[in-house]
């Protein structure tokens, strides 16, 4: 009888095309959006691979892809593309998924997957969240003016406010998702394509109404907060601008704003800890923010219970002489010394 041939192992670069074709749109059916950042990681690995080893991106194995090459990527994005440690992480996270997804359709060099995959992500210290104080966003939401750009403006910040969405979610929103009548809410389209339901408060409801009758030919799946032309909807980089303009005009009646870097996402925090500072339950507030982890909603009691430590160091503690405790044993004399 014939020995069976094994099968030919799939080359390196069938293999990254599969992972995308394949993995992430077919079987994983993952956002455009992912699919671009993980894209990103693999172009960046790709360049910076076939220069140093000084070979051509398709003529790439993966048996080239050792430990001490994943951490000269990784340091080259640190040192000489200037990535924070956070999107050195993402570009390993993206790295790591390719390496699972080969290792499985290349058996022979899974030894060399494991290697690879033992890269450890990196640690990095989480800066506080910055948030506004609620006098600081009553200042920054100010009063709608009497132009078309401010009324849109004030109602893209109560939004903002009232929602805690993020950009990307708030510019996505159509006339369609808004509901005014009983129950009002927003339904919002988050990140990994998924939905939830905020509810807007009475004067938000109001301000809605107030901008459709003056926008009448908004309707449908018409954004709700569209930029000049009315047609297309807001960019982030527009929502950037004019929060920085409302910022501008906050700090003549609040100056201590001007000391904090207030971005789309900080008015995300405020909601958050104005909710929790409201005693608002912790689940209601992830569900709220449509976090999918609970640690990242954690972030929030400890950014509060920082401020009321700081709040504790101002107040005199009691002048209390405490006695150092002695230890009779031996034992203990050396647990104590240790």
């Amino acid at each position: 009888m014939r020995e069976a041939i094994a099968p030919k192992p799939p080359s390196f670069a069938s293999l990254v095309q599969q992972f995308f074709t394949e993995y992430l749109v077919a079987q994983r059916a993952v956002s455009p959006r992912t699919v671009a950042c993980y894209r990103d990681a693999l172009m960046l690995f790709l360049d910076f691979s076939s220069r140093r080893l000084k070979k051509a991106p398709t003529s790439l194995q993966l048996n080239d892809i050792q430990p001490d090459l994943i951490l000269a990527f990784l340091d080259h994005l640190e040192r000489e593309r200037h990535n924070a440690v956070r999107s050195r992480n993402l570009r390993l996270t993206a790295l790591r998924a390719f390496l699972k997804f080969a290792g499985r359709r290349d058996v022979a060099s899974l030894h060399v997957v494991e290697r690879a995959l033992a890269v450890p992500m990196k640690r990095f210290e989480r800066p506080m969240l910055g948030f506004l104080t609620r006098e600081e966003m009553l200042a920054v939401l100010g009063q709608p003016g009497d132009t078309w750009t401010s009324q849109r403006d004030h109602l893209l910040l109560a939004m903002l406010y009232n929602t805690g969405a993020r950009v990307s979610e708030i510019i996505g929103v159509h006339v369609a998702d808004v509901v005014l009548d009983g129950g009002a809410c927003v339904h919002l389209h988050g990140k990994g394509r998924k939905q939830r339901s905020v509810p807007l408060w009475h004067t938000t409801v109001a301000e809605v109404r107030a901008w459709l009758r003056l926008n009448p030919t908004l309707r449908g799946e018409a954004p709700l907060l569209p930029n000049r032309d009315g047609q297309q909807p807001m960019s982030r980089s527009n929502v950037v601008q004019r929060l920085a303009l409302a910022v501008a005009r906050a700090a003549a009646h609040v100056p201590g704003i001007l000391n904090k870097r207030v971005s789309p996402h900080t008015l995300r925090h405020t909601t958050a800890m104005h909710l929790l500072q409201s005693g608002v339950p912790f689940n209601v507030i992830a569900l709220w923010l449509g976090h999918e982890s609970p640690t990242t909603t954690h972030r929030y009691v400890e950014a509060d219970l920082a401020m009321k430590e700081k709040a504790l160091a101002r107040l005199e503690a009691p002048d209390t002489t405490l006695h150092r405790f002695k230890a009779t044993d031996s034992l203990m004399q050396f647990l104590e010394a240790l």
